[in-house]
């Protein structure tokens, strides 16, 4: 899991390659309940980069990207959105992959 540290960084992920953004946070139970799944859900998506967003330290990208609840995912190549798993509900491993299964099938 790529974790930025800046701005700046975040953008060049969004500009070039594979990427799926998980956005997060500490206080967010939903989030503490996937995330020990997320190595897993990493691995079996090894083509794609995961980038962990911090929606707290990047509240502005997080509100300009319409993430009004955590944990969501934005999957992103070279700059052009392919789908967003974005909703304040818990999340399965299963629901997930079957999200980045069909959204990222023929790339």
């Amino acid at each position: 899991m790529i974790i930025p540290k800046n701005i700046e960084e975040v953008a060049s992920y969004v500009e070039k390659g594979n990427h799926v953004f998980f956005f997060t946070a500490d206080w967010c139970g939903d989030c503490r309940f996937i995330k020990p799944k997320m190595p897993e859900i990493e691995n079996d998506f090894s083509d794609w980069s995961f980038v962990e967003i911090d929606r707290d330290a990047y509240i502005d990208l997080t509100a300009e990207w319409n993430i009004f609840g955590i944990p969501s995912f934005v999957v992103i190549k070279d700059g052009k959105e392919l789908g967003r798993l974005v909703n304040k509900d818990r999340k399965t491993k299963e629901e997930i992959e079957d999200f980045l299964t069909q959204t990222i099938k023929g790339f």
